[in-house]
């Protein structure tokens, strides 16, 4: 597992891999917001976490698709499935490594886009500390989409259309704890706990719904 991991890693760090569009993306997500917004600093600061959570979740989306693409093009999706250890494991392996490496740079990012936005301290903080916690169960929502897309003809396109509206928990509640966050801390903690449940609960469901797919698309 942990040779499966550093592989995936390495492959999507290479050039071409995909991590750098990610990343490129999210920046250009957050810079061109002020120029839609305007010049007013207290308004950037108020909506600041929200766009940079918009941000990530719109570039993790991007590389999803990559998810099992490079085993089904070499043909080692089928060794995969002959592994001794469960399907379901090695599907969360690729989850946390794929979160690595195109959503870690950009959630180690986001205090720096937020001061671009005016954001305070309070903001910053709870941004990245909801981020860190909360853009994982993307991924593994993502899981679940990527492996019903990967045996169907341009199925990358179906990635987000059935990723996206799943997602809008995930949003909801890290926005929520973001802006809560800059009001009182009592006020952040719930919609927070609300947030490490769901990727507690994707963390299971998102990869065990990925290896039912991938078996399934052998049919």
């Amino acid at each position: 597992m942990g040779a499966l991991y550093r592989r995936d890693v390495i492959l999507a760090l290479r050039a071409g891999g995909g991590a750098l569009v990610g990343l490129l993306f999210f920046l250009c997500v957050v810079a061109t917001v002020p120029f839609g917004v305007g010049p007013d600093l207290a308004l950037l600061a108020r909506i600041g976490p929200a766009i940079v959570w918009i941000a990530v979740l719109l570039s993790t989306l991007i590389g999803l698709d990559r998810l099992f693409r490079a085993e089904r093009d070499d043909g080692s999706l089928d060794l995969l499935k002959m592994q001794d250890e469960p399907l379901v494991l090695i599907v969360l392996v690729k989850c946390l490594a794929h979160w690595t490496a195109y959503v870690l740079p950009l959630v180690v990012l986001s205090p720096i886009m937020g001061l671009l936005m005016n954001v305070g301290p309070a903001g910053l903080g709870a941004a990245f500390i909801t981020l860190l916690v909360g853009s994982p169960a993307i991924t593994f929502i993502g899981a679940a989409g990527a492996a019903i897309a990967v045996s169907l003809p341009r199925g990358g396109l179906l990635v987000p259309i059935l990723i996206l509206p799943l997602s809008i928990p995930v949003l909801i509640f890290g926005v929520g704890a973001s802006y809560a966050a800059t009001s009182e801390i009592e006020a952040f903690l719930p919609p927070f706990l609300i947030l490490i449940a769901l990727t507690l609960f994707f963390a299971v469901v998102g990869p065990l719904a990925a290896s039912l797919a991938l078996r399934q698309g052998d049919d």
